[in-house]
This record gives C-alpha cells, structure tokens and sequence, in this order.
C-alpha cells in the first residue's frame, strides 16, 4: 500500500486505508465544544475541522467534509437524475468519486503531486430525499453582478433536476435568519430575476449572531443552507457549520458560493460578477479618454474598485488600451521627485497631450493618510473604511501644474464605483453562475457539507472553507500579467529592491532544476526598475 506523510493540524491521526482508494487518510482530533442548543440528533461520530488524505508521488486531497463523518448512520438513496429524461441520456453523467482537481498544473520535473480538491459534480447516491429538502438562500456583503442569477439557479435547480419544492429566501442577509425575514422561492418567481442587477434577497453587512442563525435553521427544519458572499461571509458560513453541523449534530449541508468583484478570493480561478465589471469598467475609461483627448492637455482620472487587489484595474487597462497610468494597491508608488507620479504625467502631457489615469480605491492609501493625519476606521463587515484616493489624485494634479503658469491642464474624474456592480450580469457571468449553482447543488445532495464551490484551474471542485478565507488574492507585481500592464501603459512601475524581493509569489520551489547540466534553469535575483528595465519596456 503506498502512503505519503501529511501534516494535518491541531493532531493527526492515522486511520486505515480502504484498498479502492489507495489513500491514507488522516484526521485530526478537536476539543470538545461548548454546550449549545439540543441537537437535533446526536453525532456518534466526531469529526475534525481539516480532513486530509496522502497518496503516492505527493499526493495531497484536502477533502471537504460529509454528513456521514457525524452522522455515519445517515441513509443514501439513488440519484433521481439517472432517471430524469434531460440527463439519463449522458453518457458518464455522474462524477467518479475518485475525481479530484489539481490546485497547481504547471510543475517541474522533480515536483510532488501537490495538493488536490474533490471535483464537483452528481454522485450516484444522495442522502436527501427531495420531499424532505427543505433549502435556505441567503446574499450577504456588497452587490455584485449575477446574485440573482445565481439565487434563480439556485431555485430551478433544485426543482429541475431533483424535484425539490421548498425553498426559503432569506431577506436582508444574516440577520434575516432570526429576524423571521423570509420568502419562498418558486421557478416561477425567480425566472426573469437573473436581468436585473441587486439581489431580489437583499444584503446586508455583519449582523452575524452563529448561535441564533443555528437556531433559527433548527426551528424551521431547513436541511439545506446556500451562502452567498465574499470571504467575510465565508468565514460566517464556516461558523455556522461548525455550530449546525459539527456540534448540534443536525443533518445539514452548509454550501457557500464565493462572491467578490474584486476577484481576489485564494485558490478559485475567478469571482462570479468580475467579466461584469471589467466590461463595464472599460465604460468609464473610454468616456475619459474622450474627455480628455478632446481638451488641451487633458487629464482623465477614473478610480475603479478594488480595496485591497487591483485585478479589475489590471484588466480593464490592458483591455481598453487607451490607458496611460494604472495604480493599484499591490505597487507602491510615490508622487514628488524624479521618477514619480507627478513628473510622469507632465511628460506624457508634453509627448502626446492628453494622458488617462485608472486607479484602484485602495492604491495610495498610505500616502494619503500620511499627508491628511487620517486615522483607520472600519465599517461593520471589518473592512477598513478607505480614503478616496481619486478626488486625492486629482486635487495633488491640480496642485502640481498651478505651479507652472504656463502649462494649464483640463482635469475629469469619473468615478464609476458602484455603477458597477449594480448592473446584471453579462453572458459569460451568466453561464459561469449557472455552473457555480448546480455544482452547489450536486455537492449538497451528495451529503457533502462545510465546503465552498467554484473552478480551480477550469474545473469545478469542492473546497474547504478554511482555503479561501486563510488569504486573499492578489496581484503579483513581479508576474508577466502586470509587466504586460507596464508594456501597455508604459508608466514607470515605482518599484525599489524591497518592494520586488517582497512581492514574490507563495509558491514553494521545485526540488531539482527543470532541466540538469549545463542547461539548468537559473534563478536570479530581481533586479530594480526605474521605468526602463525590462519589467517596462520588455516582451510580456
């Protein structure tokens, strides 16, 4: 039997490996919890909060958790869907149970196999009955596009394809839980929801009391939860897990869709809602490339979201070409002296006449806080209350040429924030929602619980909560996507020695070079930029 070493936190524990799978399974051991509401059944089984499994070459399945790790007695029923017309038809419909998703796919030579999620997808046993299902929507934090075409999938697909019939929508976020703020959902009542932008649930920031969202899923016999929000509200649905689940006993798989537009949740490919707002965002840039394009010296400052990652600033610039300056939180950049903000912008005045600025809302915010003595603030979600570096960019711009008489500029700020996010989804959304909701589904009636859905390098897979919400997803400043930036705007990147050597990416290193001999792979040390190195001028 082939086995591998893993760590697993807080105490691993070895547990016999089934010959089928060729794994062994480890599981770490927990403190008892805090005595709580009666459950509704008693688990005869604890389970731990990471569940971990080792194979051959490497291997590492960080598995999500089952029903059946608490509750082993719980029955399994055959998938409805092998009789269903629309999917009986297709050939290996359902997902072998061995299936996992690889999190890394380009690797070297003498690399492991590395770490694997458990792919989404219908299983052949379900342990739901769909008259028994009785479900719970529920949209937290800020808007996003596609909420409501998720909530419609949501709704039609657990109707369509398995014939649930009770579905709850939670009104006005977590709070609605024990504010007896619900709906019922009907195909019919969702079904030209996914036009429009918002959510049909309404939302709401922090509000999360565990004990009492426990009990009110309690009270009302809801047997399955869907959460949708970015990584705060993860984390609240992880909590809730613990609480339902792992401690009161109850049969009930939590599920969250990860949902931020600024795309930086770990581990997932993307956020649902960001091709949205990339496209629109390149609205903005065009209206201020006209503007100011068609003034003497004209100045265009659009400041798009992105509070602590630049991705829709990164890709709206390289999308829209018309760009001059892209300032994101992840690069620093100083505005005074030579080399700085202010000395690129008169010179690009002087070559070309007009020059277009896109800003992310969280770039620069040390530098304003230092110059206005703003002490942080934090709003109810624990998000730091940003500063707005766009009406800040452009006061220091004015400032800057009152001081050259002769050189008079005409200034637009367009701030499209909030329109957004605000509008529906577009067609790529749309379909990318629909995928995130069945998988959702899929794993929730197969008495998978605890776990969030969405594509790790284009497959779907079922993750741990604890994955996406350990770190958040940023830009590389030292990666080729942003050189390409740097290419296309050809602005200086701002960048010292310790600002590069910071920046690397937390991959682990191969263990041997990808090619012996003399035709090693080197590694070299980055070298600085001051606006004519290779990260600015050289091939993406």
């Amino acid at each position: 039997m082939e086995t591998a070493t893993v760590v697993v936190a807080p105490v691993p524990v070895a547990i016999a490996l089934p010959a089928q799978h060729k794994l062994l399974e480890l599981k770490s051991s927990f403190a008892p919890a805090a005595k709580s509401a009666p459950p509704a059944r008693k688990a005869t089984k604890p389970a731990p909060k990471k569940k971990l499994a080792g194979g051959s070459g490497g291997y590492v399945l960080e598995d999500v958790p089952h029903l059946t790790d608490y509750l082993p007695e719980l029955k399994s029923y055959p998938n409805p869907l092998q009789d269903h017309p629309a999917y009986s038809v297709v050939k290996q419909y359902f997902v072998n149970p061995d299936d996992t998703v690889a999190k890394k796919i380009v690797v070297h030579k003498g690399s492991a196999r590395g770490t694997h999620f458990r792919r989404a997808g219908p299983r052949q046993r379900v342990y739901f009955q769909p008259g028994e299902v009785r479900a719970a929507i529920v949209t937290c934090g800020g808007l996003c596009p596609g909420l409501n075409t998720v909530i419609r999938e949501l709704v039609c697909g657990l109707h369509d394809m398995y014939g649930v019939t009770s579905v709850l929508g939670i009104e006005g976020g977590y709070k609605g839980f024990y504010a007896s703020n619900t709906v019922d959902l009907t195909p019919r009542s969702v079904n030209g929801i996914h036009k429009r932008g918002g959510t049909v649930l309404g939302t709401s920031r922090g509000g999360q009391d565990t004990a009492k969202i426990a009990d009110s899923i309690q009270d009302r016999g809801i047997n399955q939860v869907y959460i949708i929000g970015g990584d705060g509200t993860q984390k609240g649905a992880a909590s809730i897990h613990d609480e339902v689940v792992r401690r009161r006993g109850i049969p009930c798989a939590v599920v969250g869709v990860p949902k931020t537009i600024d795309n930086d949740i770990a581990v997932i490919d993307r956020s649902f809602g960001f091709d949205t707002a990339v496209e629109e965002a390149q609205r903005a840039i065009s209206a201020a490339h006209v503007e100011a394009e068609s003034a003497e010296n004209g100045v265009g400052v659009v400041k798009l979201m992105g509070r602590n990652s630049g991705f829709i600033a990164m890709h709206a610039t390289l999308a829209s070409r018309d760009v001059d300056c892209c300032l994101i939180p992840e690069s620093p950049f100083y505005m005074e002296g030579k080399g700085g903000l202010l000395e690129f912008v008169e010179r690009r005045l002087r070559e070309n006449g007009h020059m277009v600025i896109v800003v992310a809302e969280g770039a620069g915010q040390d530098l304003i806080a230092k110059s206005m003595q703003f002490a942080d603030t934090h709003d109810a979600s624990g998000n730091k209350v940003l500063l707005d570096v766009g009406l800040w960019l452009c006061q220091k711009i004015k400032e800057h040429f009152k001081r050259k008489p002769g050189f008079p500029i005409t200034l637009k700020y367009i701030d499209p924030t909030y329109m957004i996010r605000a509008v529906p989804s577009n067609a790529s959304d749309n379909v990318y929602c629909t995928l995130l909701a069945h998988s959702a589904i899929h794993g929730a009636m197969a008495g998978y619980t605890g776990f969030t859905v969405a594509p790790v390098n284009g497959r779907h897979a079922y993750i741990p909560f604890y994955r996406i919400t350990e770190k958040q997803n940023k830009v590389v400043i030292t990666d080729r996507m942003w050189a390409r930036v740097l290419c296309s705007t050809n602005q200086p990147c701002f960048l010292t020695h310790e600002d590069v050597e910071g920046a690397g990416q937390e991959e682990e290193e191969p263990q041997l070079p990808l090619v012996e001999g003399d035709n090693a792979l080197l590694v070299r040390s980055p070298t600085m930029c001051n606006g004519n190195g290779p990260l600015c001028s050289g091939a993406a």
